[in-house]
């Protein structure tokens, strides 16, 4: 199974992981290894903030073969036309970044993940538009962005029953609070400050995670 195909298949919730809005690429790429090394992730989203298009392009080139040396899928977020220029497996779009019919016509057999917030509507909308996968949050309090949208485990228990597209659960999940979504049928789990700001490292945050899964 390749990379790109893994990323959106799974017979048990799987690690979703999302890296920090910022980051030195050079830097990053061992402790990314390390942390890929620790445990079962199934994607990697490259999420940069206020990153200029060249910042990216050279995250893609240092990060994206770190992840497919370990056959995880790596998805670049916002923008699928870079996505495609630079051979990601796919791309995450919100709401609000540009053509999703569009997107999925560009990246073909590629991923496709769209952001569909607390939303029934927006979710059976990206279904119907062949989405690969879509997103739900936020579930818990977040300081990775202004939480906006509020979901609850009813929103996974009715897509499961509902849908076979894949759904992923974000916003402020760790290996805490984690069971209740992996119980309500969240395919994968999308975290960031669990794994990389762990109190005993990347490697550690990874490890606590596919525990508590694994546990629920």
């Amino acid at each position: 199974m390749n990379a790109a195909s893994q990323g959106v298949s799974s017979e048990r919730c799987r690690l979703y992981l999302i890296t920090p809005p910022r980051l030195d690429p050079a830097a990053f790429r061992d402790v990314l290894a390390a942390a890929l090394d620790a445990g079962d992730v199934a994607s990697l989203q490259l999420r940069l903030k206020d990153a200029s298009v060249d910042d990216v392009r050279r995250a893609v080139e240092i990060l994206m073969p770190v992840a497919h040396a370990r056959d995880v899928a790596f998805i670049l977020n916002d923008d699928a036309k870079l996505a495609h220029e630079l051979g990601c497996d796919g791309a995450h779009l919100g709401q609000t970044d540009g053509d999703h019919a569009g997107a999925r016509a560009l990246l073909k057999d590629r991923i496709l993940g769209i952001t569909c917030h607390a939303s029934r509507h927006l979710a059976m909308e990206a279904g119907e538009l062949g989405a690969d996968y879509v997103a739900f949050g936020a579930f818990f309090p977040t300081d990775t962005k202004e939480v906006v949208h509020h979901a609850g485990t009813d929103i996974l228990e009715w897509w499961t029953e509902m849908m076979e597209i894949p759904c992923v659960a974000i916003g402020g999940i760790t290996a805490a609070n984690c069971g209740p979504l992996v119980r309500a049928g969240a395919d994968f789990l999308a975290v960031v400050g669990a794994v990389w700001n762990h109190p005993e490292g990347p490697a550690a945050g990874v490890r606590a995670m596919n525990a508590a899964i694994a546990a629920a």
